[in-house]
C-alpha cells in the first residue's frame, strides 16, 4: 500500500479519528478567533478583504484548488509527522503490522463482547488464542489445584498458588512481539534448582514475593505482555483436590488423578470452601458470553466449580453459558464416557441441571488419528446428541480438530472454536433482539452492567439428585421419559 494510502486510511471509518481531528480544528479557530476579538483586529473583516484582494490577484478557479492543495499536504504532513512521533515512543518496530492498523484493530477489539472462559490446562490457553481475535473484552478464570511439575515445585516450596496454568494464559492471550512470549514461555533443560522451571513460573513467583500480592504479580506479568483481557484464578486458596472413586477409594492431588485409572464419581477440595477472588465474581457478572473448556474434565473445569459462590454467581449470570466438549478422552479420567457423562458431571457438581445453554462439539476425526489414539487407549468423545438435547441442550456440531500430519494427533483449532463461539453467539443475540419487542428484554450486552455487590452473595445451593440414565440408542419413550426428569428439576 501505498505511503498516500496509508494516510487516507485514517479518515475511513471505525478509527474514531476524524472526530477528534474536527474538534481540534473547530478549537484552533475559535482559540485564534477569539484572540483576534481580544485584540481588536475584527477578523472577520480582515479575512474578507484579504479574500477579495486574492480573488483580483489570482483567478478563483484555480487559486482555490492551489490553497485546497496547499492546506491538505500541510494535513497529511503533520499527520505523517505525529505518527512518526508516536511510533518512536510506543515502538512501533515491535508491532506487528502498522500502526494504524494495530489502533484500528485495537478500537474493534474493545467493542468485542465481553467473555468469560471458564477452564485450566492446555484447553483453556487454546481458547484464549482464538477468542482474542475477536475482542479484548476477556477474563479468563484458571484453576489453581495444580501440583505437578515446576508449578507443584513453587507451590511446595514457595507457598504460591501454582502459577502454570495462568501463565499459559497470560501467553495466550499476549498482545506482545514473539519473542517476549517466548521468553515468558521458556523452559530450563539445566541447572541446579532451575532445571525444568518456565521464566514465566519464576517471574510470577517472585513478583509475588516483591509485592506480597499474587493479584499485583499476574497483573504485572500481563501488563509485560501486553495481554488481551485479563487472567484471574478462581481462588488465591492453595486447595488440594481430592477425587472419590466409584470403587471406594479416594485420590489426593491433581497429578494422582489421571493414574487411578478408576471412574471418578465426584471430586471435592481442601479446604472445602475456598474463597474466590472478586475480579472473578464480577467479570461473571458482566458477561455476556460464558465458557467452559475445552480440557481436562476432572483436573480443569470441574476444579473451577468447587468454589461455591464462584457457582452461584454463574448461577445468577444472564449470559449464556457454552461447554466446549473434548475431542478425545484422557485416559485415566475419562474413559468411555461420553459428552453427555461430560456434562452430567459439571451439572452434578454445581448441583443446578440448567446451568449450560449449550455444547460445541467436534463433528468427525480422520481414521489416522483415530487409530493412533487407540494405541495408547485414547477414544472419541462419543457425542450423543439426542441425550444432550433431552437434557435440554443445544448441540452445535462443527469442524473443531486441528490434525497433525506428522504424528496425527488432534487438537482443537483454536480460531475454529473461537468462530464457532462467535457465530453461535450471534446469532443468538440477533433472535434475542428480534423477540425482545414480544419480551419487553433485551439482553445483557445492551443492559446497564449490574453492581458488583449483586454477586457477592452465596446462596445455598439447590440440591439435585441425578439419576444417571442409560445409555441411549435412543428411543421416543426413552427421549420423553428423559425430558420429563429434567422438567422435574426445576420443582420444588
Amino acid at each position: 500500500m501505498s505511503s498516500v494510502k496509508q494516510k487516507i486510511r485514517w479518515f475511513l471509518p471505525g478509527f474514531a479519528f476524524k472526530r477528534w481531528v474536527l474538534l481540534f480544528l473547530l478549537g484552533a479557530s475559535t482559540l485564534a478567533l477569539g484572540l483576534a476579538l481580544v485584540l481588536n483586529l475584527q477578523p472577520i473583516t480582515f479575512l474578507i478583504d484579504s479574500l477579495k484582494t486574492l480573488a483580483k490577484v489570482a483567478p478563483s478557479h484555480w487559486s482555490g484548488p492551489v490553497l485546497m492543495g496547499v492546506g491538505g499536504l500541510a494535513l497529511m504532513t503533520g499527520l505523517a509527522k505525529a505518527r512518526a512521533s508516536v511510533s518512536s515512543v510506543v515502538g512501533n518496530d515491535g508491532w506487528v503490522g502498522d500502526l494504524m492498523e494495530q489502533l484500528y484493530q485495537h478500537r474493534r477489539l474493545k467493542r468485542g463482547p465481553k467473555i468469560v472462559a471458564i477452564g485450566g490446562g492446555t484447553g483453556l490457553s487454546t481458547l484464549l488464542r482464538g477468542l482474542k481475535h475477536f475482542t479484548s473484552n476477556i477474563t479468563a478464570i484458571v484453576t489453581v489445584g495444580d501440583d505437578g511439575g515446576s508449578s507443584g515445585l513453587l507451590r511446595a516450596e514457595q507457598g504460591v498458588i501454582p502459577p502454570g496454568d495462568i501463565r499459559n494464559c497470560i501467553a495466550a492471550l499476549s498482545d506482545e512481539e514473539q519473542l517476549m512470549t517466548e521468553l515468558f514461555q521458556y523452559r530450563f533443560k539445566t541447572g541446579t534448582g532451575l532445571g525444568g522451571h518456565s521464566f514465566g513460573n519464576l517471574f510470577i513467583t517472585a513478583m509475588a514475593q516483591v509485592t506480597g500480592d499474587v493479584m499485583s504479580a499476574i497483573q504485572a506479568s500481563s501488563k509485560v505482555l501486553k495481554i488481551q483481557g485479563q487472567v484471574v484464578p478462581a481462588t488465591l486458596d492453595n486447595i488440594t483436590l481430592i477425587a472419590e472413586l466409584v470403587d471406594g477409594n479416594v485420590i489426593e492431588g491433581e497429578s494422582n488423578i489421571p493414574k487411578a485409572g478408576v471412574p471418578i464419581a465426584k471430586l471435592r477440595c481442601l479446604p472445602e470452601n475456598p474463597q474466590p477472588v472478586d475480579a472473578a465474581l464480577i467479570a461473571i457478572a458482566e458477561a455476556d458470553l460464558i465458557v467452559m473448556g475445552p480440557g481436562s474434565l476432572y483436573t480443569s473445569v470441574i476444579p473451577n466449580l468447587l468454589v461455591k459462590p464462584l457457582v452461584s454467581a454463574l448461577l445468577k449470570a444472564k449470559a449464556p453459558k457454552v461447554y466446549v466438549g473434548n475431542i478425545m478422552s484422557q485416559p485415566g479420567e475419562t474413559d468411555g464416557m461420553s459428552m453427555s457423562d461430560h456434562v452430567r458431571a459439571i451439572l452434578t457438581h454445581v448441583q443446578e441441571p440448567r446451568l449450560l445453554d449449550a455444547v460445541i462439539v467436534n463433528e468427525a476425526l480422520p481414521p489416522a488419528v483415530v487409530e493412533h489414539y487407540a494405541q495408547y487407549g485414547g477414544t472419541p468423545v462419543e457425542v450423543d446428541s439426542t441425550v444432550l438435547e433431552a437434557m435440554g441442550l443445544q448441540v452445535i456440531n462443527s469442524d473443531l480438530a486441528q490434525q497433525d500430519c506428522n504424528t496425527n494427533t488432534a487438537r482443537h483449532d483454536s480460531y475454529k472454536v473461537a468462530e464457532t463461539l462467535m457465530g453461535w453467539f450471534a446469532k443468538r443475540m440477533a433472535k434475542t433482539i428480534a423477540n425482545s419487542n414480544k419480551t419487553d428484554e433485551l439482553p445483557l450486552f445492551f443492559s446497564e452492567v449490574p453492581s458488583p455487590q449483586a454477586v457477592a452473595i452465596d446462596p445455598a445451593l439447590v440440591t439435585v439428585s441425578y439419576p444417571k440414565p442409560k445409555m441411549v440408542s435412543a428411543t421416543l419413550t426413552q427421549l420423553e421419559k428423559a425430558s420429563e426428569t429434567v422438567k422435574t428439576f426445576h420443582q420444588p
